[in-house]
């Protein structure tokens, strides 16, 4: 069986500028990066303003686990099926993390014979947006210590400073560092950390902007810390939102890329679902949406994080009406999540598949609170066997789930028709979506929904810390902003060990962070960790590259 590295080059790639064609995208909004990946002027969009949009449909899942959903592989396969019944379609995703695909995740750009290409760029440098976010967020970090080391005129509290540093790899040993040791000509030594940078602000705020002019005003209102009166300081108070935007000027441009079968994609953005938002640029969606009948678009991890992001948040703020929304389960994960050992998942286990079914079961009702039509894809793996595969049509017939099987990793846009033909269905049926966390509720208000509504728990608990920083904001009047809850994917608890569908637990929220550039309040859950480390046996001791620079161990 070939790998999803092999099988990506083997594929035949069409020239990007037959992809921009395709979509009508003229030549002067294309700046191509050799021969298969170009960026788009996202200034394209407003020549677009007068044509109506396509379809949104969301692909999330289920909660995830180490045996995999294939929620990308689903998203890249059914914008291919959709292509092959007559619909023209776009498929619109994240980029990859170099950090994860060092670790235990690998590639992040679908699977089998559902990718999008050219697989090593996208995996790994692509255009630099990464870099380039890194580089902003970085030059940030040394423009606060080198106005405390020079004065310091806005009195900044290196004590009470905010805004950390960067970088796009998993490394634990940076979570909690000291920084300005050596002496005076290195500055104050004090505190600090490192996130991810899918966990900066400036990626948020980057899949957020509209254009330059939004890009500058967001990065204006980043808050850094307080001064010692007490004060919030801002990147508008240090002045470097302008350079700051200049390194970020061509990261708003979407990434044009291309499908195994040749469907136009954009991959682009790429904030983590368990720590931020979790969704493509509204830029990529928008503009899709604009050109093609159809865009599938996914949101990281399971339905009770990017999902509920999306349709709370991402929405909303994007004036974005989704029409339908592909819910992703595999058996395996369902016996996973209901117990059954990993070294166990290729036995049949009828028992362990039942009780994971629990889970999907929520996640179901969970994306009927938004009145959206709901459609479970359930992605097919060899080892699936038939009782298995009777007991899961038996549960959904029993509690009126709607499903349709998928095998787009085996075959491509062929083997997700029939699910396509089914979501053009529900796409043509009624949508009454509307937000389930309203933005005029109280911060409390709006944890204690999503807490309930959501993730099932019985009661919310703020550790002393996140009540501090709430008394804070609200008196600095942000304690309205909409929340993004950073936890756990394994579970839709706070608990990465309740696994299932746990309810009428406590859910513990141990810290708040404002990002006020993005527009919303992070509300830090349980163990969540901004800034995740490697494994025993990472990823990164598989990938190799040879003499002629061919990519091995990738994936």
């Amino acid at each position: 069986m070939l790998t999803d590295l092999e099988i990506a080059q083997k594929a035949e790639l069409k020239e990007i500028d037959e992809i921009a064609s395709s979509v009508s995208i003229p030549d002067k909004h294309i700046r191509r990066y050799g021969k298969h990946i170009a960026k788009i002027s996202h200034q394209y969009l407003n020549e677009l303003q007068d044509k109506s949009d396509g379809k949104l449909v969301l692909v999330t899942a289920i909660s995830p686990t180490s045996a995999g959903e294939g929620k990308t592989t689903t998203s890249v396969g059914l914008a291919m099926a959709l292509n092959k019944i007559g619909k023209k379609s776009f498929v619109t995703l994240r980029e990859p993390s170099v950090g994860p695909i060092m670790g235990i995740k690998g590639g992040a750009a679908g699977g089998g014979y559902s990718q999008v290409l050219p697989m090593e760029e996208i995996n790994l440098h692509f255009t630099g947006d990464f870099h380039a976010i890194s580089l902003a967020h970085n030059l940030l970090s040394a423009v606060i210590d080198a106005h405390i080391n020079f004065d310091n005129e806005l009195r900044i509290d290196p004590a009470q400073l905010y805004w950390p540093r960067t970088m796009d790899m998993n490394d634990r040993a940076l979570r909690q560092i000291i920084v300005g040791l050596g002496g005076s000509a290195n500055g104050y030594p004090r505190e600090d950390s490192f996130v991810i940078t899918a966990a900066s602000e400036i990626m948020a705020i980057i899949c957020l902007s509209k254009n330059l002019v939004d890009l500058k005003e967001r990065l204006a209102r980043i808050i850094v810390g307080r001064s010692y009166d007490g004060d919030f300081i801002t990147v508008k108070d240090l002045n470097v939102q302008g350079a700051m935007a200049t390194l970020l000027k061509d990261v708003l441009d979407p990434n044009l890329v291309q499908t195994i079968e040749g469907t136009p994609a954009f991959v682009h953005g790429g904030p983590f679902a368990n720590i931020a938002h979790g969704t493509n640029t509204l830029t990529a969606t928008k503009m899709a949406l604009k050109l093609s009948d159809y865009v599938i678009t996914e949101a990281g991890f399971g339905a009770d994080l990017g999902a509920e992001k999306f349709l709370d948040f991402v929405c909303p703020v994007g004036g974005l009406n989704p029409s339908a929304v592909v819910l992703v389960a595999s058996i395996r994960a369902l016996k996973l999540n209901g117990g059954a050992s990993k070294k166990d998942i290729l036995e049949e286990d009828l028992s362990a598949l039942e009780k994971g079914f629990e889970n999907l079961k929520v996640h179901f009702e969970n994306i009927h609170k938004y009145g959206i039509p709901v459609i479970v894809a359930l992605n097919e793996f060899p080892t699936d066997t038939e009782k298995e595969r009777e007991k899961f049509d038996g549960l959904c017939k029993s509690n009126s789930i709607p499903y349709e099987r998928s095998s787009v990793w085996a075959e491509g846009g062929a083997g997700g028709v029939d699910l396509a033909r089914k979501l053009v269905e529900l796409v043509d049926g009624p949508s009454d979506y509307k937000p389930l966390i309203p933005m005029d509720l109280s911060f409390e208000e709006k944890l204690d929904k999503l807490a309930k509504e959501i993730y099932r728990a019985g009661r919310v608990d703020l550790e002393p810390a996140a009540k501090s920083k709430l008394r804070l904001f609200k008196k600095q009047g942000v304690d309205r902003l909409p929340i993004i809850v950073a936890k756990t994917q394994y579970s839709i608890s706070d608990d990465d060990k309740k696994l299932g569908a746990p309810q009428g637990y406590t859910f513990k929220v141990r810290d708040l962070n404002l990002s006020a550039g993005a527009g919303f309040i992070v509300v830090v859950a349980g163990k969540i960790m901004l800034m995740p480390g490697l494994g025993r046996d990472p990823n990164a001791k598989q990938i190799d590259v040879d003499a002629d620079g061919k990519i091995s161990g990738l994936f």
